[in-house]
């Protein structure tokens, strides 16, 4: 009785647990210099200062696929920039603006500023691909 008592709990704490796979394609990079770094945010809190998880990638004929493994179900924004000179960070201005190309989920934008984290929240309940296409700015 005790091993299918721990057999059942160890079986409902694997369906608990679940968690999913995101693939991400950008298009409309200008050069395949350098590379692609996307960074997952999980919170309105954190969007654009501290991400959830970071990967990047090379870039071929103007396009980078990036896959984040091992997401857990639940509502995300993703931010993308392409850093030409591989130095591992977005360069800005010297008023933050960004001097690197950068996209976000549901290609939001923003108005004199990054884009709303409600402009560009998704849910992800399942394996999903999503694109995105570059832009100069935020």
């Amino acid at each position: 009785m005790i091993k299918i008592t721990g057999l059942l709990t160890l079986i409902g704490s694997i369906s608990f647990a679940q968690t999913t796979s995101l693939t991400v394609t950008v298009t409309g990079i200008n050069n395949n210099a350098g590379k692609l770094t996307a960074e997952v945010y999980n919170s309105k809190g954190t969007f654009l200062k501290s991400a959830f998880k970071t990967t990047s990638s090379s870039i071929k004929s103007n396009t980078a696929t990036v896959v984040f493994n091992d997401l857990p179900k639940s509502d995300y924004t993703l931010m993308v920039y392409h850093d030409e000179n591989s130095n591992g960070k977005l360069d800005k201005n010297f008023i933050g603006m960004p001097k690197e190309a950068v996209a976000c989920s549901n290609n939001a934008k923003g108005f004199m500023g990054p884009p709303k984290f409600e402009d560009a929240k998704f849910s992800l309940v399942a394996n999903s691909k999503i694109t995105i296409k570059m832009n100069d700015k935020l």
